[in-house]
């Protein structure tokens, strides 16, 4: 009896001094946090999607607390009244952001990029893109397997299974940027988003010559520049005979939709423009003078 006595004795003193050492440990790298991060890390959405550049949104707090300037800093889901909400609670200046929403830059559906051969493998992109061009013959068109509607944490992604092709529901799309990283392809980009949801764009990204586009794919870019000649804004280039309009500096005037051959240049939410008729000069009256005989 007195041998379990000394030792539970023994145990509740060892204890007991373990406890007095911790404490006094703790005290000494105690580690302060201002308490502002909690509060700025429950006014962002909790998406933790990586859209911001950090791990999540506790690292995104840590850094609109800690950082003297917030402007760069942006959380595309919370969208720009929220980050101005949280810079006026941390008595910061806000940077201003531009809406953007992701946009499929292909247009080669089932009926205009037919299939040559038959892929049996994984249903993945990324295994396709890693030894494989896809079922057709462009190389830089969607494979359609879905990397980037599996990233996607909000729904806005879908694939038709008429056309191959994933679509962005833009009213879903919070322009995380997760599907920006799962295609293979990069043949998604994060442009303006226009009120109303218009855009302009051309959906291709083949660098091949056009007579090499026009063999694979009957919506693809033939790099004529006769769009960049029509564009009054210098919005359009050509640069491997791939045509690119500039979301910044296009005015969304459709004057080039008319002008491409292929109708690789895609037009969302708007109606085309009329065709301007074609102009036939008049012929020039011809005056035929009879010699007068004298």
């Amino acid at each position: 009896m007195n041998e379990l006595l000394l030792t539970v004795l023994t145990l509740s003193v060892l204890g007991a001094v373990l406890a007095v050492i911790l404490y006094f440990v703790a005290q000494k790298f105690k580690v302060y946090e201002d308490p502002r991060i909690d509060e700025v890390e429950k006014m962002l959405p909790g998406a933790n999607c990586g859209g911001c550049g950090f791990a999540g949104c506790r690292a995104m707090s840590e850094a609109l607390v800690n950082r003297d300037n917030i402007a760069s800093l942006n959380c595309p889901v919370a969208g720009g009244e929220t980050m101005k909400s949280i810079a006026e609670f941390l008595g910061k200046a806000a940077g201003a952001q531009t809406p953007k929403v992701a946009t499929m830059r292909c247009g080669g559906t089932c009926a205009k990029r037919p299939k040559v051969n038959t892929y049996n493998g994984p249903k993945s992109c990324a295994v396709v893109n890693s030894f494989y061009i896809g079922d057709t013959g462009c190389a830089y068109g969607c494979i359609g397997y879905g990397d980037c509607v599996a990233a996607c944490k909000f729904d806005a992604l879908k694939l038709n299974p008429e056309t191959g092709l994933v679509e962005v529901d833009a009213d879903k799309c919070t322009a995380c940027g997760a599907c920006v990283k799962a295609c293979p392809k990069a043949l998604i980009e994060l442009r303006k988003k226009w009120p109303k949801n218009r855009a302009i764009y051309v959906a291709c990204r083949s660098k091949n010559r056009g007579a090499v586009v026009a063999k694979v794919c009957k919506a693809g870019c033939i790099g004529c520049g006769k769009c960049a000649k029509a564009c009054q804004f210098e919005a359009i280039t050509i640069d491997s005979y791939l045509a690119y309009i500039d979301p910044d500096k296009c005015k969304l005037c459709r004057k080039c939709v008319n002008e491409c051959p292929t109708g690789a240049i895609h037009i969302e939410n708007m109606e085309r423009l009329p065709k301007e008729p074609k102009v036939v000069a008049p012929k020039a009256e011809v005056k035929v003078e009879t010699a007068k005989n004298e």
